[in-house]
């Protein structure tokens, strides 16, 4: 509810600053905090809810699926939006925005009704007593949450710096109207779709060799970059330039690179000695939304600061593209973030629950079968 107020009433800032540019900057802040909050806290709250109620053995499918929903929305809803929102007008923008807005409150609504009561506890423990402070310390020195914490951070820091200028690029150097950006959007949003299942697809059929969560994370760093260097050139070359594609392109690596870190969040959350699940989903979520604040604030600042120093908007956003290209690689956190000592992991469907006792076996250990694996996912020949 929170967060379908903050976006109509972004949208209604967005036409009132045609009538008075400060009030409706005003009210865009207000917006955008609330947006903010209501993202944090149904997103925080969602993952703590599947990592607690969710039996083990099926938490990493689970949060795939949601994930792969959730883009699946994205791609819905940008499209039609796009297509409703030409010829553009403020009372048209409202009325788009108004009907997403009340969709959206009354589909998460149906779906959430009685969900908690219903579901059992994936595991009967007593819930550890002890204050916020002392369980948040608690998880914090854990080196794997410690290190998952930093890896999301960064990471999140680099992908939202690109998100909000994604939109205007189009618009200010291609000359295309607010429903086509739209609609570039829902392309980008396809490719993160995309990315999600062959993702999934490769650790579902190539095991431990094409299933690495480790490799996908690192491929998935490494193709934004070179899709945020083909979007830098686009930049200089102008109208004429595949710019759906370069979406597409960026999409399908930020798409690979989510699927999985989601596994390995899933992983991580029910690991430790006092099995903190909300606690550390809550950690994780929360280094989330402020490393998307941050950066956003950061890209859109870079975005102002380049077209103020360079006269044309092409090399501009170049400029701030590259930029953000070079922070696209692996942070150095990244080899530990998925486990203690390195080792390969994988993405399927078909996860099952780590057991324990098992004793954690480095690379090269892999190839022999043993019983070490800990993967996102049943390998078919384990």
């Amino acid at each position: 509810m929170v967060l379908a107020l903050g976006g109509f009433a972004a949208a209604a800032a967005t036409a009132l600053m045609a009538e008075s540019l400060a009030l409706g900057i005003g009210l865009a802040v207000l917006a955008f905090l609330a947006v903010g909050a209501g993202v944090g806290a149904a997103g925080t709250s969602l993952l703590a809810l599947l990592a607690t109620r969710v039996a083990p053995n099926r938490r990493a499918p689970a949060a795939t699926i949601v994930w792969l929903m959730m883009i699946f929305g994205f791609i819905v809803t940008t499209a039609l939006a796009g297509r409703f929102l030409d010829p553009y007008a403020p009372q048209r923008l409202l009325a788009v925005t108004g009907t997403v807005c009340g969709l959206a409150v009354l589909l998460a609504a149906a779906a959430l009704w009685r969900m908690e009561p219903a579901a059992p506890a994936a595991e009967a423990r007593p819930a550890p007593q002890s204050r916020f402070r002392d369980a948040l310390a608690e998880v914090w020195a854990e080196p794997e949450a410690r290190r998952f914490t930093i890896f999301v951070f960064v990471s999140m820091l680099a992908y939202s710096a690109q998100d909000l200028i994604l939109e205007p690029f189009g618009g200010q150097v291609f000359g295309l109207s607010l429903g086509e950006t739209t609609k570039l959007a829902s392309a980008q949003h396809m490719g993160v779709f995309g990315g999600m299942i062959l993702a999934a697809l490769a650790g579902a059929l190539g095991g431990e060799r094409l299933g690495s969560l480790r490799a996908w994370t690192i491929g998935g760093c490494l193709a934004s970059g070179l899709a945020l260097a083909a979007l830098a050139f686009a930049g200089t070359v102008g109208p004429g330039f595949p710019l759906r594609a370069a979406y597409v392109a960026l999409g399908l690596a930020n798409g690979a690179f989510a699927a999985a870190a989601i596994a390995t969040m899933m992983q991580l959350a029910s690991r430790g000695r006092a099995r903190r699940e909300g606690m550390r989903v809550g950690l994780w979520g929360a280094a989330q939304a402020v490393a998307f604040g941050l950066g956003g604030l950061a890209g859109a600042a870079a975005s102002d600061l380049a077209r103020s120093l360079i006269a044309s908007p092409g090399l501009a956003y170049g400029a701030v593209f590259a930029g953000r290209r070079c922070s696209s690689w692996p942070p150095p956190c990244l080899p530990h973030a998925s486990a203690a000592r390195p080792r390969r992991q994988a993405i399927s469907a078909r996860s099952r629950h780590p057991d324990p006792r098992e004793t954690l076996h480095d690379d090269r250990d892999l190839g022999r079968g043993g019983g070490g694996r800990r993967a996102f996912g049943r390998h078919r020949g384990a």
